[in-house]
Parts: structure tokens; sequence; C-alpha cells
């Protein structure tokens, strides 16, 4: 399926420099990316709990909140790509930046398209072609394609047959927005219109932490559905 405007992938930037956020915000965009920025760890929590990022680009040096100490909490629940900018560059900031989850690292001052190159790096590495993985990883969810099972945790997840087949089809396309009219055609018609409606209303009470506002498998408006992943396995 053809990738559209709204799949370009979203960055969010968080840095308590406002004149450097905005050059960020601008030059990513100019990049091809999606962006938002935060000026601190509070507002980024905040954007979080409502979009879902391809990447995050955290300032290390926040008031309050440190964005390692961020970082940290962040990993018990995701997974999503992060690098690390800092004006501190001896090897053991890299390292405990490093451990605390982040892909990457990046001193200040630096040159933007520098940046830009190791986002599409790491974009490219986590985002690799689906041909042949046999699991995806969403948060702390793991699905497996070859027997449709889902699990939280390692303990397994009850989906019905018709939640396990629709799983499977956005496993099979993470992070690509499938229309109605794909996810019939997929299924070779065993769910039509508003069948396809209550199963992603199920499937997300057992994956969201607030169905109202699902952070994995979201509404892409006027076009579909997408299911966000972390990464692909095997």
């Amino acid at each position: 399926m053809a990738k559209t405007a709204k799949d370009k992938a979203h960055i969010l930037v968080i840095d308590d420099d406002e004149r450097l956020l905005e050059l960020l915000k601008r030059f990513l965009e100019e990049s091809g990316f999606r962006v938002t920025g935060a000026s601190d760890a509070d507002q980024a929590n905040s954007f979080m709990r409502g979009i879902h990022f391809d990447l995050l680009v955290i300032d290390i040096m926040m008031p309050g909140t440190t964005g390692i100490e961020w970082l940290v909490e962040l990993r018990k629940y995701t997974s999503v790509p992060a690098i690390f900018l800092t004006a501190l560059g001896e090897t053991e900031d890299r390292i405990k930046g490093l451990s605390a989850g982040a892909d990457d690292y990046l001193s200040k001052p630096f040159e933007p398209r520098e940046l830009v190159l190791r986002i599409k790096r790491i974009l490219d590495r986590a985002l690799t072609s689906p041909s042949g993985h046999s699991e995806i990883v969403f948060g702390k969810f793991v699905f497996n394609l070859e027997n449709k099972k889902l699990s939280k945790d390692d303990a397994l997840v009850y989906l019905t047959t018709s939640e396990q087949d629709l799983l499977n089809c956005f496993a099979k396309n993470p992070n690509k927005t499938l229309s109605r009219e794909d996810l019939i055609e997929m299924l070779k018609g065993r769910m039509q219109g508003r069948s396809i409606d209550v199963a992603i209303a199920r499937l997300r009470l057992k994956i969201e932490n607030d169905p109202k506002q699902p952070y994995f498998l979201t509404t892409v408006r006027h076009l579909g559905w997408k299911l966000q992943i972390d990464k692909l396995v095997g």
C-alpha cells in the first residue's frame, strides 16, 4: 500500500532551550518528519499519553526530571527509539545515556544534518522490512504471527478468532495505515463494515491503557487505522 503523508515518522523533541527547540522542529520538518516539541518531561509525558511517536530526541540537562531519569522510567513500558542531545561529552556521560536505554548520543553543538542521518539510520533499523519476521513488539506486548498468540509480560492475552485475524493484518503491516477496504480484502470478507469497528474497539480494550485515547492501534482520520510498533523480531 502506498505510503501517505500521514505516515511520516513522528518525532518528539524535548529540550528546555526554546530557541534550539524551534530550530530543531523547523529543520526536522523540512527534512520530511512530523515533529512535536516539549520543553520538559512533564509536557513530554502529556503528549505521549495521547500520541504515538516513532522516535524521541531528548536533551539530558533539563530542569526537574533529567532526560536520563525520564527515559529510564519510559523504558519500563516502551522501547520507542531515542537519541540524547547534551552538552556533556565525556565517555562516562555517554555510557550513562546509553545505559538508560538511548539508541544514540549526540553532543552539542552538533550539525543538524548529522542528527537527521542518525534519525534515519535508527528508523531504518527499527522498521526493517517486515518480510519474514515472526513477532512484533509494542510496549509490553508481543504478538506471534505464526500462531497468532498475543502475550503481555510473558502472560497470554486471550483473543477471539476475529481479534486474532484483525491483529494479524496490522502485524503484517506495522506502522502502515490500513483502510476498511484493505482489511476486508485481507480478511477475505470474513469481517465487513461495522464488524471491523467492533473488533477494533474490543482489541483496544485489551491492548490500550486508555481505549478512548489509543496509543498503539490509532485512527488515521479519513484513512483507516494503524498499529504502531516498537520493533520486529525474527
